[in-house]
């Protein structure tokens, strides 16, 4: 009987071999619930996104839900040498996909919950983020989740930090005005479905 060890390597290597769009795909089908879309946002959304972001003052970003890492290689171009980026995701495939795909030592990936962003951060030795990125279908969270998520990462936030947001689903705003006073909002027609995405700044 093969080791769990094994077992594991040979995930690994299946999953590197799959494309990301086709992992991102089969993990679609495997969990659409917490993936939320069929297909990995499109360069513009990414650049849209980022493109508020004070790249000078980031020493530490974080990403919920990065999937097959979509953003990594955009976030790591802007990032300075001495910045981190952490992303969280609850899907172990997803988590060893990253792993074995994104080699920069400024990067790394937690399984885990959005929930435990404040432990996270301090486990990597910061008091607070400058920025919180999140593609996570909020709408379809079990209940009360995305709420403590959100209050969570309004604490985590350094002063005049941000929470950058980009959903299919305006029901969003439902989960961001309780705890953020100043929220910017823009639609990026160029993804499939059309983008909403929500910068949430702690000021």
């Amino acid at each position: 009987m093969p080791s769990s060890i094994s077992v594991g390597r040979e995930a690994r290597k299946a999953n590197r071999r799959l494309s990301p769009r086709a992992m991102f795909l089969r993990e679609f089908f495997r969990r659409p619930v917490m993936v939320g879309s069929i297909i990995p946002s499109s360069n513009r959304t990414i650049r849209r996104v980022l493109d508020r972001v004070d790249w000078g003052n980031v020493r530490m970003f974080v990403e919920y839900g990065p999937g097959v890492g979509t953003f990594c290689q955009a976030v790591l171009d802007r990032l300075g040498p001495d910045g981190q980026y952490v992303a969280i995701d609850t899907n172990p495939d997803f988590v060893a996909y990253l792993r074995d795909t994104v080699r920069d030592p400024r990067f790394s990936v937690v399984q885990g919950s959005a929930e435990d962003v404040e432990s996270i951060v301090a486990d990597h030795g910061h008091e607070s983020a400058d920025y919180v990125l999140s593609g996570l279908p909020f709408s379809t969270l079990p209940p009360g989740v995305g709420d403590r998520i959100v209050a969570a990462t309004r604490r985590v936030l350094r002063q005049d930090g941000a929470f950058l947001v980009y959903q299919f689903n305006p029901n969003v705003r439902n989960f961001l005005t309780p705890h953020f006073d100043h929220i910017d909002y823009e639609i990026e027609w160029w993804n499939v479905p059309p983008a909403q995405i929500w910068w949430a700044w702690k000021d």
